[in-house]
């Protein structure tokens, strides 16, 4: 049986079963996955589990085993005979061995699946069966994807072309792929996208770039992907973002952008992404942020600004976030613990649709007397200086005020005075 097998099984069960679930989550990429595995990356979807399969044998294309309900021995099917039943009918009941198709490739034709991973093969092939709805040509050697270079799979659902050599795609690779919902080109040398997408394909709902070799972003580049949901572009070289890169994926929900070099989000820049949900900036070397750079997002639930190089926060940077619930995560910042700082987490923990998560793990990186403490354990010292400050000023005022007024007392005092000795010195002249 070929190696990965078994990922693609239950992905493929999944898929058919539980589509919103593709559209959230990546599947985990291991390679020589076995049943009880599955059952453990799939246990939390399942509610109440109470018991499972004590043990699941592969031997060549047959699956045996053997399910424990916990002592109910029939009387009451649990969650977990439901499970096994599940293992039954989706593994024993695939039709015989998986067949090799094609050199370095195995195909179920009853799934309409073929797997040519880790294959070596240095182009891809375009004469698979229209049909074929999963196609994994990954950890091959394939260099580039020329127009219609994957002919015309019209049911075509999921194409993986991870961990390849690719470094350019070109206009209308993808251009007869009219059902395409995830694509994978994570791992591979793509240094620009250019017009790549420029014609699709609008079905596409997930796409992965991440561990590419991206230095920007330009204008249009997701174009024509209006359908598209999930984006991860983490792990890249991204210095530049031009307004009007994502003027296309206006239904996004999940933008991962961890691991670039982003050191300014440009005012305007996430203007179409009305329905954005969660935004990855964890890992980049952002210094500041802009006012009101989040403000176009209203159903953002999550930010993820970890790990990035911010001394100081924009009050009104986050205050721009409109979504009812938002969670921040600014954890491994190098902060600047004073007065200021102090002022505007005290302003932020009083507007209650945002949450920060993690704010007791913030750690102070200067003044260097406060290096390496909790921001929580020096908060009340913070605004200790300036308040000394403020009174000393205070009492400064008072006490020129009060001199004024007692000097002013007593120059009215003395001009009275003389005003009165003069007159008495006329009347005493006149007599």
């Amino acid at each position: 049986m070929k190696k990965s097998m078994w990922r693609h099984y239950h992905e493929l069960w999944f898929l058919a079963r539980f589509p919103d679930l593709m559209a959230v989550d990546p599947w985990p990429q291991t390679n020589q996955r076995t049943l009880f595995q599955l059952v453990t990356d799939f246990w939390p979807h399942l509610s109440a589990v109470s018991a499972g399969c004590l043990a699941v044998w592969q031997t060549d294309a047959h699956v045996v085993h053997h399910c424990v309900t916990d002592g109910h021995h029939g009387r009451d099917m649990s969650p977990s005979t439901h499970w096994c039943f599940f293992l039954q009918y989706t593994f024993i009941s695939l039709s015989g061995p998986a067949k090799a198709c094609y050199k370095a490739c195995t195909c179920l034709p009853d799934l309409k699946y073929i797997n040519c991973s880790g294959g070596n093969l240095s182009a891809a092939v375009s004469s698979f069966p229209s049909n074929t709805e999963y196609l994994d040509l990954s950890e091959n050697l394939l260099t580039a994807l020329p127009r219609g270079a994957f002919g015309a799979l019209w049911g075509l659902k999921v194409l993986l072309l991870s961990t390849n050599n690719i470094t350019s795609v070109a206009a209308g690779a993808f251009i007869k792929l009219q059902s395409l919902q995830r694509l994978d080109l994570s791992g591979n040398r793509i240094g620009a996208l250019g017009d790549s997408f420029a014609l699709g394909p609008g079905s596409l709902s997930q796409l992965l770039l991440s561990g590419n070799r991206l230095t920007a972003l330009e204008i249009g580049a997701f174009r024509d992907l209006d359908g598209l949901a999930r984006l991860d572009l983490s792990a890249n070289l991204i210095q530049l973002i031009h307004p009007g890169a994502f003027g296309g994926v206006t239904s996004l929900r999940r933008l991962h952008l961890e691991g670039n070099r982003l050191r300014v989000l440009g005012t305007g820049l996430f203007s179409t992404l009305h329905s954005l949900e969660v935004l990855g900036l964890r890992g980049n070397p952002l210094g500041s942020l802009e006012p009101g750079v989040f403000a176009p997002l209203p159903s953002l639930a999550l930010l993820d600004l970890s790990f990035n190089r911010l001394s100081g926060l924009n009050f009104k940077a986050l205050l721009g976030v409109r979504s009812p619930v938002a969670h921040v995560l600014l954890e491994g910042n190098p902060w600047h613990c004073d007065c200021e700082l102090q002022r505007v987490f005290d302003k932020l923990g009083r507007v209650r649709r945002i949450s920060l998560d993690d704010y007791r793990e913030l750690r102070c990186s200067e003044p260097a007397e406060m290096r390496g403490r909790a921001v929580t354990e020096v908060e009340g010292e913070l605004c200790v200086g300036e308040t000394v400050t403020v009174l000393v000023l205070t009492l400064t005022v008072l006490v020129t005020v009060a001199a004024s007024l007692i000097m002013a007392e007593r120059s009215k005092r003395s001009t009275e005075a003389k005003e009165e000795e003069g007159g008495a010195t006329e009347a005493y002249s006149y007599y």
